[in-house]
């Protein structure tokens, strides 16, 4: 489909540099929201992608990933059942889970959101982008003119370390492990990240020996340390094995057993091997050196309106600024109000939520602990255990977990919170709302509480802050 105001070209007029308002290079959820919402504005917008229009997040990230986790709960579920309820035989199988995927991704093709982009209004190109001066992008043949600006939402790719052999077996990254049409017998995980924990709690649960490597001393190491152990004392206790401050030095294998040798001479095997160290911005090749930017930069240089240069904007996990879906959603909030010179927030953001999508959950906002005494912050602590509450003594099996919080002694407001429970994630939603708001700890400490929720915990942490 050709929008309106878009001119049919013939091959002898390609020459000719295609003229639109703006184009967004990188169709992933920001971009897609952010050029969606423009066409319908009535802006001539083009949209250019090598890959699936939508993103990582549709296809190989959030939505089949948290398939994969909402089935290996009911497994584990399940097998709770004959110390809360009775006896349950549970005989796991990966074809369901295979199936959903295959249909939320629609088998991997982005026909339908090409269709609803264009319906629109809006003209999308499939190709690499890069820049080639202000207001100019180049795509195989194509040259596009931007009037208004070019947006940058290319968003984020796997790190590959450079480990010697890796390139010489067939390792996995988030990707082949959530299209696998079966599941193998063994997997070794190196990095104990988020990806890395969901996936070897999800696949364990489905009867896979599954080996984390994690060169920190603990997984998700960015969070508070507390939470890390928590999780991986319940890891553990799943037949997870976990090898923290191990680093990684060599891979050797086949299609049949892969071998990772760490730097104390420990030799690791099993059947697949899934690389997830970590997510880096994608932006080689981008032509940003034709802006004068330096491509190696990182985090890019963004003023408060997500701006690199006049007429440049970047959006989503190619600023650096965070690798969520919810935050390039945000971006694009910033960059549509940027560009059509309405009202907008402003980045960055004082309060972003994450959260890893283990069992249980954890969900964390605003500083750490470390991070807010670095900062400068005169701290208070507060911290409870799931276990102790009402709720999590009734929800029993499965209820491992705390609420810590981290407060400012002087202005008496929360810099920062973390929960592990069960739907630790919409826990964290009322802390997500006090740290961005600011609101008054003694506020928070007035508020009624309903009985007996997890929520409930965040009443026993406040407790603990002193002050």
């Amino acid at each position: 489909m050709v929008a309106s105001g878009w001119n049919e070209r013939t091959d002898q007029e390609m020459a000719v540099a295609e003229q639109a308002d703006v184009v967004v290079l990188g169709m992933g959820p920001g971009g897609e929201d952010l050029a969606g919402k423009l066409a319908e504005e009535g802006v001539r917008v083009v949209g250019i992608d090598a890959e699936l229009l939508g993103g990582e997040c549709p296809y190989w990230g959030c939505i089949p990933s948290k398939m994969v986790l909402r089935a290996a709960s009911s497994l584990a579920e399940a097998r709770r059942v004959s110390m809360l309820a009775g006896r349950a035989t549970v005989h796991p199988d990966w074809v369901p889970v295979a199936r959903r995927i295959r249909e939320a991704t629609d088998d991997w093709d982005d026909a339908a959101a090409v269709e609803r982009f264009e319906g629109k209004g809006g003209r999308f190109l499939r190709g690499f982008g890069r820049l080639d001066g202000p207001g100019r992008v180049v795509v195989g043949e194509h040259e596009i003119e931007a009037s208004r600006g070019v947006v940058i939402a290319t968003g984020s790719e796997p790190v590959i370390p450079p480990l010697p052999g890796l390139n010489e077996v067939p390792y996995w990254t988030n990707r082949q492990v959530l299209s696998a049409p079966e599941l193998p017998a063994s997997l070794i995980v190196l990095g104990g990240g988020a990806i890395g924990v969901e996936m070897a709690q999800g696949l364990v649960r489905f009867g896979v020996k599954v080996t984390v490597v994690e060169g920190s001393d603990r997984i998700l190491a960015y969070e508070e340390p507390e939470v890390g152990e928590a999780l991986a004392a319940v890891l553990a206790a799943e037949g997870v094995s976990i090898h923290t401050s191990k680093r990684a030095v060599g891979v050797a294998g086949d299609d049949d057993e892969v071998r990772l040798e760490l730097a104390d001479g420990t030799v690791l095997s099993a059947e697949r091997l899934l690389v997830a160290v970590g997510r880096k911005p994608r932006i080689r090749g981008l032509g940003l050196s034709s802006y004068g930017i330096d491509e190696g930069v990182s985090p890019l240089p963004l003023d408060e309106n997500l701006r690199l240069a006049p007429g440049l904007w970047a959006l989503g996990d190619v600023t650096g600024q965070g690798a969520f879906t919810h935050l390039s959603m945000h971006h694009a909030k910033i960059v549509l109000g940027d560009l059509l010179g309405r009202p907008h927030p402003l980045a960055p953001v004082r309060a972003l939520p994450r959260v890893t999508f283990t069992d249980p959950e954890v969900g964390s906002v605003g500083l750490s602990e470390a991070g807010a005494k670095k900062a400068g912050h005169r701290v208070l602590v507060g911290t409870t255990q799931i276990s102790s509450s009402a709720r999590g003594f009734i929800h029993g099996p499965g209820n491992e977990g705390l609420v810590k919080l981290i407060a400012d002694a002087d202005r008496n407001v929360l810099l920062g919170a973390v929960v592990m429970s069960p739907a630790g994630g919409e826990v964290l939603s009322m802390l997500t709302l006090a740290v961005h708001a600011e609101v008054p700890i003694g506020t928070l400490r007035d508020m009624v509480y309903a009985y007996p929720t997890f929520h409930r915990a965040i009443e026993a942490a406040l407790a603990e802050l002193g002050g």
